[in-house]
């Protein structure tokens, strides 16, 4: 079955980059010129999908905006014909998907969030891209190399790189075989492992594959004693428990736009790059690099 549905889970208070995200939302920090949140829709419409949830909360109505027609705006660009380039950029942003809004109303976690997508979501596959997570691959966007995981074995897929064991200390080790075309199968899952518990080096970072029944595995899973929080993890864990869960070491630049050092990388990776100010924003950084 193809995918064609997308969520993307973008109702987080943003507190790692706080003062900035207290009138921002994070998802809407620029990366040059395009806010982050507008690079995860265009990942998606890479990959043909063509439907996409948004999970706000309060206060991110901008999002909304910024995925609708500006008709002054636009009509202002639309009478100078030296604007025509952003007017074309402007209004396409619109087109990109059909773009669906639906409030987590209450800020109680990404597997919380991802339950009040059951509705949009109804007997499809689906993918999963975590607002935080932009991740640039201009030739084969990250989201489609996991779709094509999972339609050619039917299982729920997640993105996993390798990183340094300091980050997997933080996030995850993973117990895996490798089926080849860098795809893996997932036995095992270790949540912030000590260095003994390390299995390998492999975590999961940013990007799923779904299929309907992990909304069942959510509401099954007990919540953490800590937090009364029920973690998107633990049911991606029990996913992997059935054997039913494979992972796609993706090919693509992530950028941790919940991170201040991540934000400010991915203003400079991605600046560099830029058709517009590529070259002098070169020059500026040899010059500035002289200085340190």
């Amino acid at each position: 079955m193809k995918v064609t549905k997308a969520i993307i889970p973008a109702a987080g208070l943003g507190t790692r980059v706080l003062p900035a995200s207290k009138a921002v939302p994070k998802e809407m920090l620029n990366i040059v010129d395009k806010p982050a949140i507008q690079y995860l829709v265009e990942e998606c419409a890479m990959a043909g999908i063509t439907d996409i949830l948004i999970i706000t909360n309060r206060g991110k109505n901008v999002i909304e905006d910024h995925f609708d027609y500006s008709f002054e705006l636009e009509e202002n660009l639309k009478k100078n014909p030296s604007k025509k380039a952003i007017y074309d950029d402007v209004h396409a942003v619109a087109d990109l998907a059909n773009i669906y809004y639906v409030r987590q109303k209450e800020t109680k976690g990404l597997a919380h969030a991802i339950l009040t997508a059951e509705a949009f979501v109804g007997n499809d596959p689906f993918a999963i891209l975590y607002g935080d997570d932009v991740i640039i691959n201009n030739e084969k966007p990250v989201i489609g190399q996991l779709i094509e995981a999972y339609e050619k074995y039917g299982k729920c897929v997640t993105g996993i790189n390798e990183c340094p064991t300091e980050q997997v200390m933080k996030y995850c080790t993973l117990d895996v075989t490798d089926l080849g075309d860098s795809i893996y199968q997932v036995h095992k899952i270790i949540e912030k492992p000590a260095r003994e518990e390390i299995l390998t080096n492999f975590a999961i970072l940013g990007r799923n594959v779904m299929t309907p029944d992990v909304f069942d595995i959510i509401r099954q899973t007990p919540p953490n004693e800590a937090s009364g929080e029920v973690y998107f993890s633990e049911a991606i864990s029990t996913i992997a428990n059935r054997g039913n869960l494979l992972g796609v070491d993706f090919t693509g630049r992530r950028y941790d736009m919940g991170d201040k050092l991540g934000i400010v990388q991915a203003n400079c990776e991605m600046a560099l790059t830029h058709p517009e100010i590529g070259e002098k924003f070169k020059n500026y950084l040899k010059e500035l690099a002289k200085t340190l």
